[in-house]
């Protein structure tokens, strides 16, 4: 079997159709399958979801490879010092998620502070009796200050929807050079971590995992959170220590969870499942026709850039 781009999945759009009719040969196989690991000798170019993880024991298996592709922002689930090494191109899809990513993130922080979950699952249950005085109380957002890990476009995307809001938004990032982030509509302080915890009614995490995110949010950080406090989570799982996180929640220091990614996943920890005020989406902080297609393209283009700098 020869193959020279090898993909685990379909991809939305025709963008990577186009891009086998350029480059033929074009095999669509499942991660790990047999016919993957067939192809995986002669392909010049892989394409792999967030949730594939590429190992160095792959790269050595594939003398060819030129490029790999991952139909995600994020690269923690790839060798890139390996990448590195042998000079094999690493493609990713930044800047066209940003927008509907801030919206999951919305969306999440909206359902958990409304309880909208538990609204609408009353309705379909046939058991609700009318409106009532203390019904489903909420959480207002308006005047509330909301910390964002991460100064990225995402983070300065979410900044402006709880801008829009009342919110007073935040700032950390890895950096730590104090001052001020400008998200476009406004600038806000750039805070020390701690000091960012103390003050954040609503956390919302939009940084890379990392070496130096990995675990960021363990207990002690999570019990800086105001009590009551509400986190946001459309980043990478392993930020979060997601075993204290439920502690605190079914503690009730920690008001409430809104989650579009974990730890392992598509693997979660069970116990989130019966976790008191969260809400569980299933990684869909990209998933609109648009910013898929969108990704689509910029994946399969800067795989042809590869291609033909190799020739």
């Amino acid at each position: 079997m020869s193959v020279r781009i090898l993909s685990t999945s379909p991809l939305v759009g025709n963008a990577l159709q186009e891009l086998g009719n350029t480059f033929p040969d074009l095999l669509i196989a499942s991660f790990r399958s047999s016919d993957w690991d067939a192809a995986l000798g002669s392909a010049e170019a892989i394409v792999v979801m967030l949730s594939e993880p590429v190992t160095e024991s792959d790269i050595q298996a594939a003398p060819n490879l030129k490029a790999i592709g991952t139909y995600s922002v994020g690269v923690n689930h790839l060798p890139l010092s390996a990448c590195d090494a042998k000079g094999i191109a690493i493609v990713n899809t930044p800047g066209v998620l940003t927008d509907s990513t801030a919206d999951i993130a919305m969306a999440l922080l909206l359902s958990v502070t409304r309880r909208m979950p538990e609204g609408e699952a009353l309705v379909r249950s046939g058991a609700w009796r009318g409106w009532a005085p203390d019904q489903f109380l909420g959480i207002s957002l308006a005047g509330k200050s909301c910390g964002i890990l991460g100064s990225g476009p995402i983070g300065k995307a979410f900044a402006r929807r709880v801008q829009a809001f009342g919110m007073d938004p935040m700032f950390w990032d890895r950096e730590g050079c104090g001052g001020s982030v400008d998200y476009g509509s406004a600038s806000a302080p750039r805070l020390a971590l701690n000091d960012l915890l103390r003050r954040s009614h609503v956390l919302s995490l939009h940084c890379p995992l990392t070496d130096a995110t990995r675990g960021l949010l363990d207990r002690n950080a999570l019990l800086e959170l105001p009590h009551g406090a509400v986190i946001i989570n459309t980043a990478r799982g392993g930020i979060i220590d997601e075993t204290a996180a439920i502690e605190l929640l079914e503690s009730g220091h920690l008001g409430g969870a809104g989650l579009d990614v974990y730890a392992n996943e598509p693997h979660l920890n069970p116990k989130w499942r019966s976790a008191p005020r969260t809400v569980l989406l299933p990684h869909l902080g990209s998933a609109t026709v648009e910013t898929r297609t969108a990704m689509s393209e910029l994946l399969c283009d800067g795989i042809a850039r590869a291609f033909r700098t190799f020739q």
